[in-house]
């Protein structure tokens, strides 16, 4: 049997970059006092501001309750707000705080760093074409997971 090239596997590859990005970007916002998992719930609220729990739980893939006691003490520290949903009382929406805005601006420039030095070398167009095709992958991925997804139900219904 032949075996496999793996140091030419795309997904042995894509997950030693994303660990090592991981890793570099813990290192750089050490100094302003967040966990990798303060920092990743700030980052989905920074593009998605206002997601409630259940949504940015599913985001995250962590548990809910998980997710609850980490927003506790992010509410504590005055980073994020929480507040009842206008339509459903008992849902909870989930707001940067202005008080978070200079660490988070801190934060994005770190990040915009290590990016630039994780493509340094690559011409603009093969950046640009680099992240093309990432977001071409992520694409059939969720396309094939949502079809899993669908075929699923359909079974389930079907019983």
């Amino acid at each position: 049997m032949a075996q496999e090239d793996l140091s030419r596997n795309f997904g042995f590859i894509l997950n030693d970059v994303a660990r090592l990005l991981r890793t570099a970007f813990d290192r750089r916002v050490r100094s302003l006092g967040f966990t990798r998992s303060q920092w990743w719930v700030l980052n989905h609220l920074y593009r998605n501001d206002g997601l409630n729990q259940s949504e940015l739980a599913e985001l995250l893939e962590v548990e809910k309750a998980t997710l609850g006691r980490l927003l506790d003490r992010m509410e504590q520290k005055g980073w994020i707000r929480r507040e009842a949903d206008a339509n459903d009382r008992r849902v909870r929406r989930v707001f940067l705080t202005d008080e978070v805005g200079p660490t988070m601006k801190a934060m994005r420039a770190a990040a915009a760093d290590l990016r630039r030095e994780a493509l340094a070398g690559l011409t603009p167009e093969a950046q640009d074409h680099f992240v093309d095709t990432l977001i071409a992958v992520k694409t059939n991925l969720t396309r094939t997971a949502h079809g899993a997804t669908a075929r699923t139900q359909r079974g389930r219904e079907r019983r």
